[in-house]
């Protein structure tokens, strides 16, 4: 047996898998973000290190004691700022902060290297434009700053008691050198910091340490040993089969991210394309974010006072049009690919009194397939050829949306097994190949694919015609949102 643990946004998920690769058992435990200010997207690493917890002891006894090794992944970009006696210093600014968009413009024209070595634009998502924050408006924590830790290397810190992180989570901190797989001191130092501020780099399967003593009785297993692991979406595409040049996955989590892998390096800044290493040697990939996509689900549940999102996707189901003349846009926290724009913001134009909430489910299920064939498009530019996408995460589970989705993006989505787990199989199977169970092919075999959603020509060309009306109202609008996220 084989542990995976996802540190995710709001969620922690924990997942057995067998000898086989087969998942035996799930936990979760919830958790909860804070907005303080507009913008402002914070949360506690106790309650990380709780949720997680929680998730290891919801799974049933027998199987998580029978576990070999555990695998970790969690959300990119989060910054954990620890003093010398390792405690935290302010709650942990999350990847879709976006206090730091003065940052983020001063750092892009102090240090050219943030594009030809870490091979992507400064966005305020990102970990070292939040360093730059709390150095310019929090002087004593910064100076008080020991290590600077991602969410999940928290996490492995209260496991472990190692400073260790994985390639493709640190890839998102912005202070890599993302083609050689290092730390750059140059880009480190443009925020005041050092290599002696970041924790040691491994690839994905290498082991960092064992569980402590009292960890592994506490949660009923032998110390046994932590690899490296992934950030969420690396870890997810490894859970999905996509190890090969052009494998590419739908993540539709909280956020929405299209994920391409390559057995090569390279990067397209100018559209806000990410560019990061992938969490196995010598493979990287491509990444086009939407920072809202499933949450903007959750929001509509909260306006129309819906029981659930399943009752909303059913009431979305039930009233769609696809002449209707209603059109959202998804920027609830702001945008990354293709605009980077923090301060977008989410609008719905074309009310009427006949509105309901199933119109407005639609327009919202819309609004996030149009923004990420926003993204898609720009991650083509790259010259990647990517023939259809693998779907996980928790929207995976609506068919309805899977038939818009396949629709605007224009390929075939394949809904696997074991889709919804995520990252946090991903997790597990980089535990298993890391301590020799399994070669990379059978560690990181595809799942059998349950559904195939074909693009549907008429609804293409419907879908078509509605997203230019979506990307012009975009233009029209994105001076008025400018100033927002201060």
């Amino acid at each position: 047996m084989f542990l995976g643990i996802d540190i995710g946004t709001s969620a922690v998920k924990s997942v057995v898998i067998d000898g086989s690769g087969d998942v035996v058992a799930t936990g979760t435990a919830p958790l909860a973000v804070s907005r303080p200010r507009p913008n402002w997207s914070e949360q506690d690493p106790a309650d990380w290190w709780a949720a997680v917890s929680a998730s290891v002891r919801a799974l049933p006894v027998e199987t998580r004691r029978r576990s070999r090794a555990v695998g970790l992944t969690g959300q990119m970009h989060g910054a954990t700022l620890l003093g010398a006696d390792d405690q935290v210093l302010r709650p942990a600014m999350l990847w879709n902060d976006g206090r730091s968009g003065v940052e983020c413009a001063a750092l892009q024209a102090a240090e050219p290297a943030f594009l030809s070595r870490g091979g992507n634009l400064v966005m305020p998502g990102f970990t070292a434009p939040k360093l730059e924050w709390v150095r310019r408006h929090e002087p004593d924590i910064f100076a008080k700053t020991h290590k600077v830790l991602l969410p999940k290397d928290y996490v492995r810190l209260c496991m472990t008691g190692t400073y260790a992180s994985d390639m493709s989570d640190a890839a998102g901190t912005l202070w890599m050198d993302v083609a050689q797989r290092q730390w750059a001191e140059p880009l480190l130092q443009a925020c005041g910091l050092g290599a002696s501020h970041m924790p040691t780099l491994f690839e994905g399967p290498a082991v960092t340490g064992s569980l402590r003593p009292a960890v592994a009785e506490a949660w009923g297993l032998d110390p046994v040993p932590v690899v490296a692991g992934g950030s969420d979406n690396a870890a997810g595409a490894l859970g999905a089969g996509a190890t090969g040049d052009g494998d590419t996955i739908l993540s539709l989590g909280t956020s929405g991210v299209i994920f391409t892998t390559l057995s090569t390096y390279r990067s397209n800044p100018a559209s806000a394309v990410h560019a990061f290493c992938h969490a196995l040697p010598g493979r990287w990939h491509l990444m086009s974010v939407m920072l809202s996509a499933a949450s903007c689900l959750t929001w509509a549940c909260r306006v129309t006072r819906t029981s659930s999102v399943g009752d909303l996707l059913q009431l979305a189901e039930q009233a769609y049009n696809p002449r209707a003349e209603l059109i959202f846009l998804p920027y609830l926290s702001g945008e990354r690919t293709p605009h980077n724009n923090a301060d977008a913001r989410g609008v719905f134009v074309g009310l009427t009194h006949e509105t309901g909430p199933g119109d407005l489910a639609n327009a919202v299920l819309e609004g996030v397939a149009f923004g990420l064939m926003d993204g898609f498009e720009a991650l083509l530019e790259t010259g990647v050829a990517v023939d259809a996408l693998s779907v996980i995460g928790g929207g995976a589970m609506s068919a309805h949306w899977g038939r818009l989705l396949s629709a605007t993006l224009r390929r075939p989505l394949l809904y696997r097994e074991d889709g919804a787990v995520g990252p946090a199989l991903g997790a597990a199977r980089l535990a298993r190949f890391g301590t020799g169970d399994a070669d990379l092919a059978e560690a990181f075999t595809a799942p059998d694919c349950r559904a195939v959603v074909e693009p549907e020509a008429d609804l293409t060309e419907l879908l078509g015609e509605r997203r230019l009306r979506f990307r012009a109202l975009y233009d029209e609008l994105r001076f008025t949102f400018e100033g927002t996220s201060t």
